[in-house]
């Protein structure tokens, strides 16, 4: 079976070889074949996609390329039916891809094709969006869990969250971090910001003006308005301050930022959902 590279890179090359075997059993192969050589799953029990949504993702795949391929079994030469990824295949239809890369599925057993993707997360060199789009693809399409991804691939639960959501930023943002001119610091920095545009007028700063890390994250701090508690005036430029957020940002293995005012101050600890909330409580619970 030949195999083109497609979207991005190494993403396809790297995350799946050619045929995809776990413990010397095939369970998948990748391959880029004609979109219309694919038909949707009949058995598809949700009917209703979201137009804003769905236009978005067309929109990053006309710009970024397919990072998570679907996944298809073969049912005639040539032909294949969809069985995981109709959103990313109606999106790539919209975007007119002629090709899309897939994963053929060679077994029923989903779990050794889980595992298998496991394994050879391990082995690819991907990049920051690439890593992303596994893990998304690991736990929507696969069913598996934040936990079990972080214990098999020896990552912190925050590590997964927080590459996942650089699958959030704006297109053409995860374009600069494909093409290696914005780093997956800078990008997990533009995180905070939620108005698209400056998003991206700070990418392209970023690029422009070969602005750190921590330069980012003290333009974003510095651009927070801060609450109307009295004598609450906002010092984001301390040096104290910044290596204090910094050592406990490393300690709960997420951001956290440090505030202070005349009379009093304010830590702001994020996380990114249920389990990591949950993870941080348990930290602080302890006794050093």
């Amino acid at each position: 079976m030949s195999v083109k590279r497609g979207g991005l890179g190494t993403n396809l090359d790297a995350l799946i070889p050619t045929s995809l075997s776990i413990s010397g059993v095939e369970v998948g192969q990748q391959n880029e074949v004609p979109i219309s050589a694919i038909a949707p799953n009949p058995r598809q029990p949700r009917t209703v996609f979201d137009e804003d949504a769905l236009n978005e993702l067309t929109q990053s795949i006309k710009e970024v390329g397919l990072l998570q391929p679907p996944v298809v079994r073969e049912v005639s030469p040539g032909r294949y039916e969809l069985i995981m990824g109709e959103r990313r295949f109606r999106a790539a239809k919209n975007a007119g891809l002629k090709t899309i890369p897939v994963i053929i599925r060679a077994t029923a057993d989903n779990d050794l094709l889980r595992d298998a993707l496991i394994e050879n997360i391990h082995r690819s060199q991907l990049n920051a969006l690439e890593e992303g789009a596994a893990y998304s693809q690991l736990l929507n399409d696969f069913g598996c869990t934040h936990e079990v991804l972080a214990t098999r691939l020896g990552k912190s639960r925050p590590h997964i969250s927080n590459t996942m959501r650089l699958l959030n930023l704006p297109a053409s943002v995860q374009r600069k971090v494909a093409a290696g001119v914005l780093s997956a610091g800078h990008a997990r920095a533009l995180l905070g910001l939620t108005d698209e545009a400056e998003i991206e007028r700070l990418a392209s700063k970023i690029v422009s003006e070969g602005l750190s890390v921590r330069a980012i994250e003290e333009i974003i701090a510095a651009g927070i308005k801060p609450t109307k508690t009295k004598n609450m005036k906002t010092k984001t430029h301390s040096p104290k301050l910044a290596q204090i957020a910094e050592q406990l940002s490393d300690h709960f293995d997420t951001r956290v930022s440090v505030q202070s005012g005349k009379a009093k101050g304010k830590i702001t600890i994020e996380f990114s959902g249920g389990e990591d909330l949950d993870r941080i409580v348990e930290i602080l619970k302890k006794k050093n």
